[in-house]
């Protein structure tokens, strides 16, 4: 370090989402003095999308995100404008709890535990280079030339690490709601680590002034009239009423609408530029839609509040990247408009493990069969990621063991309910659990050279020295792995004394 260092600290997490705010939490609870760089201290906790927390599959992770000693869940439930069990007419096992939040009460909350939690400190200011001496992180320095010592550092810097912003034909070095703030450096030193990036596409829908919308002839998505909350620790007696919910709102489009977009796709950047990154595949644009679901007459949308504190409504389901007076004729299409979990997760995670690190303790790992979040992290690891991630209840091959309704068994009689008349596919995954987990106990070195084991596949042998499994279990879910590649493994690993 040069004359400029300032403080040290163990752990230096750069962003303030979702994720970075888990990290930084849970860091700090365990004992380590933990520094938040925040591209702006008002911003953190902000919900620049759909403010809205859960979901199915997505539900079940922020109450295990709970259960680790997360702060999503208590957020979502003290600043809740609807809650709504997802699901309900199907089983158990994918039911799942979503709540509508409050954008600007949500990030208050956050700012006020970030602010208040021992060993955290935030900094204001945008990282512009990650300090790396022999290989080893040492510090970052900021744009202001100020530079901070530590031993880890946590990226979660979501969409404000070298972001490009599209409206039609007009592009701009911004993140989401125009924010000029970014990060632009820290993307180039990756690559010359020989880190490999994709860039993805994340589109948002457009915002609309609630007093402009007629919403007489829509259809009302009232909050379920249940007990529901995420966190274990949030008080029953202090959450919002059903009386006192903020109700959503159904509508569709129709061909109108559809000939608007198949008029003007030429002008959205999915169609006339080919770089513009891969989207979401369980949540295309409209245009998107419109172009791969040519045979739909209309697709749903829905009106959901921002906050109590805003005029606007978010439309979920218009996500678009057409020009702002094409996207103005879009609305004037719509029946009332004629007048718009994952990363906390990790983020959790991350925070963990860094602070076991630390301790020279092992790091915490989830199975597939004990956690969403498990599977979440073992797909990023080990499977072939071509567009943004989407949890779903369907990646879970256990998820009768993961329901919603049995983590911290906190709705016991709802769960007897559940056991009883499930109780024969629940025992058969769990002796599936049990095989397979002999495949997890078996550990294989970090510096195995796979080059060396006889009669592995070519691409076997490519795929593991690249990602560097874990465990066999591990090693067997890793795309373009086969059975035979297991054995050949296993057997080298047994003949080797590993």
């Amino acid at each position: 370090m040069n004359k400029n260092a300032f403080e040290d600290f163990d752990i230096i997490v750069i962003g303030g989402g979702h994720a970075g705010i888990e990290a930084s939490l849970i860091s700090a609870k365990l004992g380590q003095q933990v520094a938040l760089i925040t591209l702006d201290k008002n911003k953190i906790g902000l919900m620049p999308c759909n403010p809205s927390v859960g979901g199915v599959a997505k539900g079940i992770v922020v109450r295990e995100i709970d259960a680790l000693g997360g702060e999503m869940g208590k957020a979502a439930d003290a600043t809740a404008l609807q809650f709504k069990l997802l699901n309900t007419s199907n089983g158990p096992a994918v039911q799942a709890l979503r709540v509508q939040s409050d954008k600007i009460a949500y990030a208050r909350y956050m700012q006020e535990v970030v602010s208040k939690q021992k060993n955290l400190t935030v900094i204001a200011g945008a990282a512009k280079n990650l300090l790396i001496t022999e290989g080893k992180i040492n510090g970052v320095e900021l744009n202001n030339g100020e530079i901070f010592s530590t031993k880890i550092v946590i990226l979660t810097t979501g969409t404000y690490l070298q972001p490009i912003t599209y409206k039609g034909k007009e592009s701009q070095v911004e993140g989401p709601d125009g924010e000029k703030k970014v990060i632009n450096n820290i993307s180039q030193q990756l690559q010359g680590l020989g880190f490999k990036l994709k860039r993805f596409k994340t589109g948002t829908s457009p915002r609309i002034l609630t007093n402009t919308i007629d919403f007489s002839g829509l259809k009302v998505e009232p909050g379920s009239d249940l007990l529901l909350r995420f966190s274990s620790r949030s008080d029953y007696t202090k959450l919002l009423p059903l009386e006192k919910q903020l109700p959503c709102y159904l509508l569709h489009t129709n061909e109108k609408t559809h000939q608007i977009i198949r008029d003007n796709s030429h002008l959205s950047p999915i169609f006339y530029k080919q770089d513009i990154g891969t989207g979401p595949r369980y949540c295309p644009s409209i245009e998107d839609k419109i172009y791969r679901f040519a045979d739909k007459e209309r697709h749903q949308i829905f009106l959901e509040p921002e906050s109590k504190q805003l005029d606007t409504t978010y439309i979920q389901g218009l996500s678009t990247s057409l020009p702002a007076e094409i996207q103005a004729e879009i609305l004037k299409t719509l029946p009332g408009l004629e007048k718009a979990v994952e990363a906390a997760a990790q983020g959790l995670m991350a925070g963990i493990n860094a602070s076991r690190k630390l301790k020279n303790q092992e790091p915490l790992i989830l199975g597939r069969d004990q956690a969403y979040i498990g599977v979440l992290i073992d797909d990023l690891v080990n499977k072939e990621i071509t567009d943004p991630y989407r949890l779903l209840t369907s990646r879970a091959e256990y998820r009768l063991l993961l329901r919603h309704d049995n983590e911290l068994s906190r709705e016991e009689q709802r769960e007897l309910e559940v056991n009883i008349k499930y109780q024969k596919q629940i025992e058969n995954q769990l002796k599936e659990v049990k095989e397979l987990s002999k495949y997890e106990a078996r550990k294989i070195p970090h510096d195995i050279d796979y080059l060396k084991i006889d009669n592995l596949a070519e691409e076997a042998k490519e795929k593991l020295t690249k990602i560097k499994p874990a465990s066999l279990g591990q090693a067997q879910r890793i795309a373009g792995i086969n059975p035979t590649d297991i054995q050949m493994l296993n057997y080298y690993l047994n003949k080797n004394n590993f």
